[in-house]
């Protein structure tokens, strides 16, 4: 289900993107955290349930590490002094998110840990994904991963790395009342409390401002052009990471080709190693 309605988005023009989209638009999200700080505060204390005292916002940017390496673009990146932390939203399984929150928690370290400082020093790191569907297909609302001893599990490293990702799919298995009702607005529900009705309000006074829907719909140009351009030479990776990722969720053949602008036959090479999902 979540994967063609990601496809069925694809198909849409920008303008309809625009309007149709909400809090789980990946751009509406960012500029409703970014520009309502306290906003981004009350939900992180709502997944982590802590309380925190203040933080700092450092917005969307990219982390630059070593000449050479790669950097990594964060979609909302904030600090205090003992804490840093990364939330991204997810709307679709890349097949990488483990992958890539590993990666991002090495290089906010590396970010956090001025010359000088000693080891003891690096904050608590908190990567948190926002996915729409179970990208690990246990059926649960919540995966909390920290580093354990695989001989004694009672044993846990206390490196102060936590990688977790919330899964709005699955909001109604989920205890926590107030993470229910915002998983259940990013999935698509009507807001149910005051939080979420708050988020829900800021993502629609952010689709009537005019500045951030021009940089949307250049935004959206641009990702069509690099796509496009990808074409020309190939088939774009991105392209044959949807094309697989739809196609393992069970999204058909046909659909997969038409969403992408590209043939049956180019999907059926892509996928020839893949089982589709039942």
């Amino acid at each position: 289900m979540t994967d063609k309605r990601i496809i069925d988005e694809r198909l849409l023009t920008p303008e309809e993107k625009w309007e149709r989209a909400t809090i789980a638009n990946n751009f509406i999200f960012y500029k409703v955290m970014r520009h309502n700080p306290d906003v981004c505060k009350e939900l992180l204390e709502l997944l982590l349930e802590i309380e925190i005292d203040r933080i700092e916002m450092r917005g969307e940017e990219v982390i630059e590490t070593d000449f050479g390496s790669r950097g990594i673009r964060l979609d909302i990146y904030a600090k205090n002094e003992t804490n840093a932390y990364n939330i991204e939203l997810q709307a679709t399984d890349t097949k990488e998110l483990p992958e890539r929150a590993r990666y991002y928690q090495g290089t906010i370290d590396v970010d956090c840990l001025k010359s000088g400082q000693t080891y003891k020093e690096l904050k608590n790191s908190y990567v948190i994904f926002i996915c729409i569907p179970d990208i690990f297909e246990k059926g649960l609302p919540c995966y909390h991963f920290e580093n354990i001893c695989l001989e004694d599990n009672s044993l846990c490293l206390n490196d102060r790395a936590y990688k977790i990702f919330y899964i709005a799919d699955n909001y109604d298995k989920i205890l926590n009342e107030k993470q229910k009702e915002f998983l259940k607005l990013v999935a698509g529900q009507k807001a149910g409390d005051d939080f979420s009705k708050k988020v829900a309000r800021l993502a629609e006074d952010a689709k009537h401002n005019t500045q951030w829907k021009r940089q949307y719909m250049e935004w959206e140009r641009q990702r069509a052009y690099d796509f496009e351009s990808g074409k020309e030479a190939g088939i774009e990776q991105k392209a044959v990471e949807a094309a697989r990722s739809f196609y393992a969720n069970g999204a058909s053949i046909e659909l997969i080709a038409k969403s992408l602008n590209m043939t049956s036959e180019q999907i059926k090479e892509i996928v020839k190693d893949l089982v589709p999902m039942v």
